[in-house]
């Protein structure tokens, strides 16, 4: 399978996810940063931490990026495989860009 170009911040912040590494996803957020899950929504470290500490990191979570639907330098959207100890599947993700931050996560599941 061809390899897919992921573009920057979006292949430092997979390989944070992959590694395990909260304080480095957290990095990619800074103060402000959101994730949207299916309509929930967490802004901030604290409340990002906590959505995290559940379903994202702390489930064992292993990110693949499968294909780049759509990339502009503020909004990048694409397919996923997601697998971890609390949820597995394939699904899409939309992430807002702000220079090398990503102001906003939003996972939107499988079409």
């Amino acid at each position: 399978m061809p390899e897919v170009k992921v573009p920057e911040p979006l292949r430092g912040f997979v390989e944070a996810v992959n590694r395990g590494d909260l304080d480095a996803v957290l990095g990619y957020f800074g103060e402000d940063g959101t994730v949207e899950d299916w309509g929930r929504r967490f802004t901030g470290p604290k409340a990002i931490t906590r959505w995290s500490d559940k379903e994202f990191i702390g489930a064992k979570g292993h990110l693949t990026i499968t294909g780049v639907k759509s990339a502009s330098p503020t909004e990048i959207r694409v397919a996923t495989d997601w697998k971890s100890n609390y949820f597995s599947g394939a699904g899409e993700m939309v992430f807002l860009i702000d220079g090398p931050r990503i102001r906003e996560m939003r996972i939107l599941g499988s079409e």
